[in-house]
């Protein structure tokens, strides 16, 4: 295994770029990813993993994966996007969905800030089974660290599709969905009542909601049953409720 001490390395400065550009990630067609447990599940999950670095030493070299190095702490704390992390960093090939195969099911997330929450929508998602995570609008960056983390794995595994908003009706209506918005209105249709099978439910930003361009391309509305007290849910909840009811719905 090779060692590498200077900041000034190729690699090094790459993985820096990577970690702080999600412009940069788009380029490479690469995202950072740190830990041992996220590490299996990207083995697991036959992630294209391009390169391992090692805090120290690195014991047992991962079989099948050529690029693996050893850095000092202090370096591998230069490149980290986390406080005392035991590592290993590792990058990973973004993998581009099969547009040809046809999903049942899809969650369309718009403006959605936090990348804590779409992390956890993802990890809904693969857990129950759904068929796509849509993105539209200035989501927060689906490979920003924040949102690998919070996936828990589940970004190697769960479709994922970055679709314009323009575009979302070409898409919605190319797997034969329903796309419902999940709004506060009183023409909403309460999720108990309707057949969530071959549904897409659009959830928006955690502040504004919805936009109305994107109010304008969806077939109905629905809503959660809340206390009258109660304004709002958390997105990555109120989608967690929705992925629920087409999970538990299933014939």
């Amino acid at each position: 295994m090779d060692k590498i001490t200077s900041r000034k390395n190729p690699l090094i400065a790459h993985i820096r770029k990577l970690s702080a550009s999600r412009e940069y990630r788009s380029l490479c067609g690469e995202y950072v990813c740190e830990g041992a447990t996220l590490l299996d599940e990207a083995r697991a999950s036959s992630a294209e993993i391009t390169s391992v670095i090692w805090c120290g030493s690195a014991g047992a070299v991962v079989p099948g994966i050529p690029s693996q190095y050893e850095v000092p702490e202090d370096l591998y704390s230069f490149i980290s996007p986390l406080k005392n992390s035991p590592g290993p960093l590792f990058t990973v090939k973004i993998q581009e969905p099969d547009k040809e195969a046809k999903v049942d099911s899809a969650v369309v997330l718009e403006n959605i800030q936090d990348p804590g929450n779409i992390g956890t929508v993802l990890r809904t998602a693969n857990a129950f089974g759904i068929g796509s995570v849509v993105l539209t609008g200035s989501c927060a960056d689906l490979y920003n660290s924040k949102t690998v983390r919070a996936s828990m794995g589940a970004i190697f595994r769960q479709r994922t599709d970055l679709v314009d908003l323009p575009d979302l009706r070409r898409f919605v209506d190319s797997n034969a969905l329903t796309l419902y918005a999940a709004v506060l209105s009183d023409k909403a249709e309460d999720i108990r009542n309707i057949d969530c099978s071959g549904c897409a439910f659009a959830i928006g930003n955690e502040g504004s909601g919805l936009s109305r361009e994107l109010l304008g391309l969806c077939d109905n509305e629905v809503i959660i049953p809340m206390s009258p007290s109660a304004e709002s849910l958390n997105a990555a909840v109120a989608a967690g409720i929705l992925m629920w009811e087409v999970k538990r719905r299933e014939k």
